[in-house]
């Protein structure tokens, strides 16, 4: 397996949803970067999505700064970022052992790692995994805003369910025992232009590789995305208005040929429903090769794209920190 991600700044996330604890290490962090615990703390409570649809595991999620860190300066070393585990009912995954829950990792996991994977909530595979791409997003921030700067990454779920009125859609899917995906859309603003690499690292690539790498990510586009293949050269075309760049529309999303062109980097993620759901569904018992039905228990999101938008920050903070340091 390949657990690390980024050419400068890179990062190897760690831990299983139900083993001791679950963290990161990143690598290729400028030295003097003022940071402490408390820089974490208001991404890490947007992760955690205290509203109505998602789990009720409430894990604390202190950041324990192992090392990287001296006198609340990055000291140019690997930091490392621990949270403990401690909220986790290993027993309600008991069931699912030997039944693989529909639209998740518990088969595919199963066969690869021949039997050997920690099953209890996911295990590597879990979305309790995102915290750690959190945290290094939190110092990707850092790294992409010095003093000159001012790049403002903002996400946020625009669909739930397929309609815009979010709690509504909730609601139907809690009473109903079902789960619901969603849309969320992330904009970058004041990016330099010039960011990416192509033809392999070019930053529709990398971001999109980052994003694939949230669980319950199925899909991405960039500026008009798909719409573009309904539209014209004449009407796609982003005319150019001045010497900086700026265009009159934003079909390109902030991007041509790979490379930022200083308007705003725009782009919208497909998150699909959660796959634990408290419907009965059919299911493979992987020991008698018979059809059962299978009852998730356990604690689960209703809609795990509330919780979506600051991941999606942070993979893209942690993408644009690696180009700016090739720059």
């Amino acid at each position: 397996m390949n657990n690390s991600f980024g050419k400068l700044f890179s990062i190897s996330i760690f831990g299983e949803s139900h083993g001791k604890a679950v963290g990161v290490v990143i690598d290729g962090c400028p030295a003097g970067i003022d940071l402490i615990q408390q820089d974490f703390l208001d991404d890490l409570i947007r992760r955690q999505g205290e509203i109505k649809g998602t789990t009720e595991r409430k894990e604390k999620d202190i950041p324990q700064i192992i090392s990287g860190v001296f006198n609340n300066k990055t000291s140019g070393s690997p930091i490392t970022i621990l949270f403990d585990n401690k909220d986790v009912k290993s027993e309600d995954y008991e069931n699912i052992k030997d039944t693989p829950r529909p639209g998740h990792a518990d088969f595919v996991a199963n066969k690869k790692f021949n039997s050997f994977n920690d099953y209890r909530g996911g295990g590597y595979f879990s979305g309790r995994l995102t915290v750690a791409l959190v945290a290094a997003g939190v110092i990707a921030k850092k790294i992409i805003n010095p003093d000159d700067q001012n790049i403002i990454i903002n996400a946020y779920l625009e669909k739930a369910g397929g309609i815009k009125d979010i709690n509504k859609a909730i609601d139907t899917a809690i009473i109903s025992n079902d789960s619901i995906g969603g849309i969320v859309k992330c904009t970058v603003n004041n990016l330099p232009i010039g960011l990416g690499e192509p033809f392999f690292n070019s930053v529709e690539s990398l971001i999109s590789h980052a994003v694939f790498s949230i669980p319950a990510i199925k899909g991405i586009e960039f500026g008009s995305g798909f719409d573009a293949a309904r539209m014209n050269g004449s009407q796609h075309n982003d005319t150019i208005i001045n010497a900086k760049g700026t265009t009159s529309t934003n079909n390109a999303g902030g991007i041509n040929g790979g490379i930022t062109n200083g308007n705003e980097l725009v782009f919208r993620v497909a998150v699909k429903p959660t796959s634990s759901i408290a419907k009965t569904q059919n299911t493979i018992n992987l020991n008698s090769g018979d059809i059962e039905k299978l009852n998730v228990k356990g604690r689960h999101d209703a809609c795990i794209a509330l919780r979506m938008p600051v991941i999606v920050e942070s993979v893209t903070a942690i993408v644009l920190a690696d180009l700016m340091l090739q720059e």
